[in-house]
Parts: structure tokens; sequence; C-alpha cells
């Protein structure tokens, strides 16, 4: 992708969360926070979660997740 080419438009990624890596389904240079629905470029993408292949904005919205699926949100 080429974000000098007048035709480029940002594009959803799909991506399968692995532990410490993830693997490109459909290419794009964003996805989105499962909680606050976010864009996150893929290059800043830090947080998800394997289990629930959710990607997570930053570390705050992550730990409010695990709380929401440990029943204490």
């Amino acid at each position: 992708m080429d974000i000098r080419n007048p035709d480029f438009a940002p594009r959803e990624a799909k991506l399968k969360y692995l532990d410490a890596d993830y693997v490109v389904l459909s290419p794009g240079n964003f996805v989105r926070c499962a909680l606050t629905g976010a864009a996150i470029p893929i290059d800043d993408l830090k947080y998800w979660s394997v289990d629930r292949q959710e990607a997570y904005a930053d570390a705050e919205t992550a730990y409010k997740a695990y709380l929401r699926d440990q029943g204490l949100d």
C-alpha cells in the first residue's frame, strides 16, 4: 500500500490473533478496538486477546475487557 497514491483509501484489516503475533487474513492498515470502536493503526497494535480474538486500543482498555469477561465490571 502506498499512501502517496491518490487512489489510496484506509481499509480495515482482518487479523487472527496469536500469542505475541498475528496473521493477516485480509490486508488493511488498521483494526478496530473491540470496546471503543477506535481505529488502531496496524503499526501501533500492541494489545489483543487470543481467546476472544479482539484488539484493544491501549492497556487500560484491555484491562476493562478482562474485567468484563470476569464479571467484575
